[in-house]
Formats: structure tokens, C-alpha cells, sequence
């Protein structure tokens, strides 16, 4: 019997089909399931695959009797071809630039990130399973699983693209997906000048900060831009320097040439082999770095990242979630209190405002525009708490009536910094 089925006379013509994820799928398991009776090894090869795809759509169009449109046709080689060997409906959607994240809640709810605002997309999968096959596709060469023993999963493709999912029983509306898409292009200083994220003068400050080897701590919230601020900023530490930096998953494309990566590792299925941030800030200080880049400050690791501060390593950076430049504190000294560290309220916070000398804040607007909110200078205690002097508020007072605090021999030359900020915007 033919693969598909005996037709005892010619139908009559039909119009061209509808080309749809239901008409995709039945092909591709048709494909699937003849391309596997050929055995001729075609996915090695993406142009015979691709002939052979056509083929054997052509032949069940016509046993079909849909009648042959050259539109149709390259539209259904197309979708098989992407579910044989690529990401099915997500391949248009990570090959357009323009996206940042791609967000799945089930199989019938698709949303992008473009501009920085969140809209809906066109894009469906037929069915719960499909998004799975999809999603392991993307997971297979990783090691990864997604399964009911494995029902979480946050991976890095192998472009640097995020991928986290979750499934039932844990996701309770059909598999939950984001994509994080790695831009291939990283922006630069003036890339975020001209986006209006950070006023001219502010962006000469702050490079000339990390010149000058202040420690900067980069808070904000999910999506606020704080990444992609460090790896700005990190472009103006000298070439001469060693630089080493930690993350749960590889994001920094720093243009220094003496970087040394270093990625956090989850552990196995049997939660065996583990390796956290704070083992590799540890490892860190034995590579003889100038400075150490921490992607996130999350954990027990920011202890290790402070001390780092502290001990020779000035000019290092850091991130962390917060809604604010003091969120920003509190958090930092929760997350210390939470490690082994068994001193003192007064003690955690005198570590703090020895080891920081800034912190920016960047914050998302409701348009999606990111831009930089605050600029504060990390002082020392004052009745116990940490004190923090405001540099640079976003609609506040214009940059150039700061005033230099401080005095002119401070080891960090803040008056030479602040120098640079007494030029206007433009």
C-alpha cells in the first residue's frame, strides 16, 4: 500500500490548501515517517533534504487533488523543512534582529519583546506537544532534558541565546517558554547615548569611573538594562588588563582581549556537580585578575565578590536586582547575612562601603525606554547605616551643579571624575 493511501481514480482539482501549523505538522510526520523508509542519511544534507521535502510534498498535494501553486508549495517546504531541522515556528521569529525576548505561555499564546515593549505574535503551535519537540530540539545538543523528572530547565544556546521552560506539573497553562535572544552586534557607548539611555556627559563619567578603577555595583530591575550597561562599561578598562568574569549564563561580550570566562554550572539530575558563583569567584582570585566581573550578585557569592573589592582587585563590577540604588544596599546586605558570615549588622555594612564606590540604577519606563535613573556615591556610615550621596538623578538637577565631593587626594580622584560632568549634555 502507498504510504499514504490508494486513490481508485483521479480527484477532482481543488483549490491550493491552506497553509497552517495543522497542514505543516501532518506533513512533517508524512515526511518524518517516508524519510525513514528511504534511509538516505538526507538531514546531513540541507539541499538533498530539501529537494526530497519537495518531493514528497508534491506527491501527497496531487494525490490530494489540491490543485499546484508555486506559493503554496515553498511555503509547506519551508515550514517541513524548519520542523525537520530547525525550531519550527520560532525559526522567523530568532532570525528577526528586531526581537529581544520571545515569550511562550501554552501553545496558543506567543508574545515578542521589540523596542523594549512586549506585543503578541501571529506566531501558534498546533499543539502542547509541539512546543516540547521544539523546545528539546533546542535542548538536545546542550545534554539538556525536559521531561515529568525534569520538568525545569534554563540552558544557553550555543549562539548565547537564554532559554528557560517549565512544564506541567509545575506550569499549570501548557508549557511556559522564554527566550532571551544574544544580540550578535553589542551595543556601545554611543549606541546608548543616542538612544537617549545615558546623557553624554553621564556615559564620559561613568567610562572614566572604571578607568580610574572605581568598583561599580549596577542595580535595576528584570529586563532594566543592567547587562547590557556593564558590558558598556566594561569597554573602558584598559587592554592591558586581566579581567575574569562569572555568570550563571555567558552574556559579556567585553572587546578586552585578555578576558577569561567563567560559567556557573547547575547540577545534574542525581543534583550532583554542581559549581555556583561563589566557588568560581574563589577560583577567580587565583588567576592572578585585575579586576573580576560578576554578571549577578543573587547569593552567598556576593560575600566573596565584596572581599574581592576589598583585597587589590579595584575596578570590578557587579549587577543585582533592585528597585532602587538602596534596594539595592538592603539586598546586598541580606544576601551577605545569608552566607556563612557570622559578623556583625555593623560589620556587613562597613564591608559594603568599603568595597563600592558607585552605584548606577537603571530602570525600564512604561514605553520601554531604558535609561540610567541614578548615579550615587557609596560614602562611609553614618549612625550605622550606609550613606549614599547622590551624583546624577534623571529629571532632576542638571548634571553640571554636582559638586565634587570629597576632597582632591582621594585614592579614587573624585573630584578628577567629577570633572567631566561640569561639561553640558547636548
Amino acid at each position: 500500500m502507498h504510504f499514504l493511501h490508494k486513490r481508485i481514480q483521479e480527484p477532482e482539482p481543488q483549490s491550493a490548501p491552506v497553509v497552517g501549523p495543522g497542514l505543516v505538522s501532518e506533513l512533517h510526520q508524512l515526511v518524518i515517517e517516508r524519510l525513514e523508509d528511504d534511509s538516505r542519511g538526507l538531514l546531513d544534507d540541507p539541499l538533498q533534504l530539501r529537494q526530497r521535502v519537495r518531493e514528497l510534498i508534491e506527491e501527497t498535494l496531487k494525490l490530494r487533488g489540491y490543485a499546484r501553486s508555486d506559493e503554496c508549495l515553498e511555503r509547506l517546504v519551508e515550514g517541513v523543512c524548519r520542523e525537520l531541522n530547525g525550531f519550527g515556528p520560532l525559526e522567523p521569529l530568532l532570525a528577526d534582529d528586531g526581537i529581544s525576548d520571545i515569550l511562550i505561555n501554552g501553545h496558543s499564546q506567543v508574545f515578542i519583546e521589540r523596542g523594549g515593549r512586549l506585543e503578541p505574535c501571529a506566531v501558534n503551535f498546533l499543539d502542547d506537544d509541539h512546543v516540547l519537540r521544539v523546545v528539546r530540539r533546542m535542548l538536545a545538543p546542550l545534554g539538556k532534558r525536559l521531561d515529568e523528572s525534569s520538568p525545569m530547565v534554563d540552558a544557553r544556546l550555543a549562539d548565547g541565546s537564554r532559554v528557560n521552560a517549565i512544564i506541567a506539573p509545575l506550569s499549570l497553562n501548557g508549557p511556559s517558554v522564554s527566550i532571551r535572544k544574544f544580540r550578535r552586534e553589542a551595543l556601545g557607548a554611543d549606541d546608548l547615548v543616542a538612544m537617549g539611555s545615558v546623557p553624554p556627559n553621564l556615559m564620559t563619567f561613568l567610562r572614566r569611573a572604571v578607568e580610574e578603577r572605581c568598583n561599580v555595583l549596577i542595580s535595576g530591575g528584570t529586563g532594566a538594562g543592567k547587562t547590557t550597561l556593564l558590558n558598556v562599561l566594561s569597554g573602558a578598562i584598559p587592554a592591558s588588563q586581566r579581567v575574569v568574569t562569572i555568570e550563571d549564563s555567558a552574556e559579556l561580550q567585553l572587546a578586552s582581549h585578555h578576558v577569561v570566562r567563567l560559567e556557573t554550572r547547575a547540577p545534574n539530575i542525581e543534583g550532583e556537580g554542581e559549581v555556583g558563583a561563589s566557588a568560581l569567584v574563589k577560583n577567580a582570585l587565583r588567576m592572578r585578575p585585575d579586576r573580576v566581573l560578576l554578571g549577578e550578585s543573587r547569593g552567598d557569592e556576593v560575600l566573596d565578590m565584596l572581599q574581592a573589592m576589598n583585597t587589590g582587585h579595584q575596578g570590578s563590577m557587579s549587577t543585582v536586582h533592585a528597585n532602587s540604588a538602596g534596594d539595592a544596599v538592603v539586598r546586598l546586605e541580606m544576601m551577605v547575612r545569608m552566607s556563612r558570615f557570622q559578623g556583625t549588622d555593623a560589620l556587613v555594612r562597613q564591608i559594603i562601603t568599603t568595597a563600592l564606590d558607585l552605584i548606577v540604577h537603571v530602570e525600564r519606563s512604561s514605553d520601554g525606554k531604558r535609561r540610567v535613573a541614578e548615579v550615587l556615591r557609596v560614602g562611609g556610615l553614618q549612625r550605622g547605616e550606609v550613606q549614599l550621596e547622590p551624583l546624577y538623578r534623571a529629571g532632576g538637577d542638571p548634571v553640571p551643579s554636582l559638586q565634587p565631593p570629597g576632597d582632591d587626594d582621594s585614592p579614587i580622584g573624585w573630584r578628577r571624575l567629577l570633572t567631566s560632568l561640569q561639561e553640558p549634555s547636548s
